[in-house]
């Protein structure tokens, strides 16, 4: 979600002049350091990468921090905090329009660190994650509360959840846009999943029928299909090649003779998620009949896609910004084809809005569909992808 802050129109911390030391050092390094871990990933991101942010030696980084780890518990520790604080100025029995427009104001103008809580918080150890788990559970508590008294629809805590998945996706792309309209965009889709009857079919929906992951074939192939679970459960960073030969009865020399290296590994991961979601795409969107029907279908599509392949999906978006240039820029194409199909249907059904505001709106349906989708447990049943489709286009506001 994004960094504390008691305030998303804060001006920035001056800069010290030279020689002096500035009182919000501490401060100024955990922000640097939330930029960082949100765009390097956690193992990738070095302590003099934060340093230099900073403008200070490593060492003189270390006296405030004794490693990387405990600067990165504490960004995830301030992130969180900051949103409760601002949920604490709210005062209680406020609208919903109140409550989301304040957690708005502070994801938006701080989204370049947020990225941090919603993929590299599992790299906490149980007893931070346990803690941040609570902080976030008293968010929901009050999102929950405004939902069920403006709202009373099924599923109150599912809808609060998503609505906060809408406003926290903000983090997890770098569309330019003003931080007004942001606001604006993100606090409407909020409300618009907020105030969704996930019991309702959306008109034109259909069963969804994806492509199946390719079955291993190839040594290649089986190597592949072995480090997917692998990189959902512990992360890519954490996982050894001895990991992945022994879970397909190699040594980890035989591995060279497939990938050059892990990295290659994932690369061919997020490649086989981005292909696999365009055919499903390709498949629903024929014989569909009109913008808004293909929009029901698209994300129709998201959502089985990411109930079926939940662990590729989850690597696929975790780990990509870990890849080095020339290995994502291959998905990175694939992901802007998608979305700008997206983008099309949803300015014809909604014409109002320019590319950069579609955009954000679509990528407000992914942040949906990964919160809702944690809440269920990514149990796939009919109901559950119908539920989160509704959702996801209450996001969209269609």
């Amino acid at each position: 979600m994004a960094p504390a802050s008691s305030s998303a129109r804060s001006a920035a911390p001056a800069e010290p002049t030279p020689g002096t030391r500035p009182r919000n050092r501490r401060q100024l390094i955990v922000e640097a350091a939330g930029r960082v871990f949100s765009e390097r990933g956690y193992h990738t991101a070095s302590m003099e990468e934060v340093a230099a942010q900073v403008g200070i030696s490593a060492a003189a980084l270390y006296r405030h921090f004794p490693n990387k780890y405990a600067l990165f518990a504490e960004c995830a520790d301030v992130m969180v905090d900051g949103l409760v604080e601002a949920l604490d100025e709210v005062p209680p029995g406020a609208s919903l329009t109140d409550v989301l427009t304040s957690l708005t104001r502070i994801t938006v103008a701080h989204r370049a660190s947020g990225g941090v809580y919603r993929w590299e918080a599992r790299y906490l150890n149980r007893e931070d994650r346990r803690r941040l788990r609570v902080k976030f559970g008293r968010l929901v508590e009050r999102v929950e509360e405004a939902v069920r008294r403006e709202h009373p629809l099924p599923d109150e805590r599912l809808r609060a959840v998503a609505a906060l998945g809408a406003i926290g996706s903000v983090t997890m792309h770098r569309t330019s846009i003003a931080q007004r309209r942001a606001e604006e965009l993100l606090s409407a889709a909020a409300l618009g999943v907020a105030a969704s009857d996930p019991a309702a079919v959306p008109p034109g929906a259909h069963p969804v029928e994806l492509p199946g992951r390719p079955v291993p074939r190839t040594r290649r192939a089986e190597i592949l299909a072995a480090s997917v679970p692998l990189f959902a459960r512990n992360g890519f960073a954490s996982v050894t090649n001895g990991q992945i030969a022994q879970a397909v009865g190699l040594t980890p020399s035989a591995l060279y003779r497939h990938y050059p290296g892990k990295i290659d590994i994932l690369a061919a991961a997020c490649l086989q998620a981005a292909a696999l979601l365009s055919q499903g795409v390709e498949r629903s969107l024929q014989g569909v009949d009109g913008p808004r029907e293909a929009l029901v279908a698209l994300a129709s599509t998201y959502v089985a896609y990411s109930f079926e392949h939940t662990e590729l999906n989850s690597v696929a978006e975790a780990e990509l910004g870990g890849l080095p240039d020339a290995l994502r820029q291959p998905v990175v194409l694939a992901q802007r084809e998608h979305i700008a199909v997206w983008e099309q249907q949803l300015r014809q059904v909604r014409p109002e809005l320019d590319p950069r505001q579609s955009r954000v709106l679509v990528h407000a349906g992914f942040g949906v569909v990964v919160e809702a989708g944690r809440a269920l447990r990514w149990r796939d049943t009919p109901a559950n992808r119908e539920t989160v489709t509704a959702l996801v286009l209450g996001a969209l506001g269609v």
